[in-house]
């Protein structure tokens, strides 16, 4: 979600910090993977938010100020295809970027995605559709 290797550095540890101090607090509701996630997901967006706000900019020039961040990455190490295809998932919103990632990448199902997000398994097929013809959109758009 945030590209930069040292950003995900820090917001993993924000994560696991933050999943030790409220681990007594777990209720066994959910798994504990996507209990996890979820706060994974919500520091991310925090983090996002906190971005934009800092340097005052919207949300879209923090996502091409990613796309930078992504092209001159020492870590990213893919192919010409699959850098177009983070820049296309980075035109998403954080929204579908997320639904798009935990499918596609984590190959989570609706169900689990559900528990992560606390959102409908329906909107969650929605979003994730949306996302797709967005970056179908996107590819066929860029040279």
């Amino acid at each position: 979600m945030v590209i930069d290797h040292d950003d995900s550095d820090d917001i993993s540890q924000d994560v696991f910090v933050k999943v030790w101090k409220n681990l007594a607090g777990f209720r066994n509701d959910a798994q504990l993977y996507t209990w996890m996630y979820r706060i994974a997901t919500n520091e991310c967006i925090t983090f996002l938010n906190k971005k934009k706000a800092k340097n005052n900019i919207s949300l879209d020039e923090v996502d091409y100020s990613l796309a930078d961040t992504l092209a001159d990455s020492t870590y990213f190490d893919g192919d010409k295809a699959q850098r177009k295809l983070q820049e296309a998932i980075l035109t998403l919103p954080d929204k579908q970027r997320l639904v798009f990632n935990m499918k596609y990448y984590d190959d989570m199902k609706y169900e689990e995605i559900s528990d992560a997000v606390g959102t409908s398994v329906g909107a969650l097929k929605a979003s994730f559709h949306l996302a797709v013809k967005k970056i179908e959109a996107f590819l066929l758009s860029k040279d």
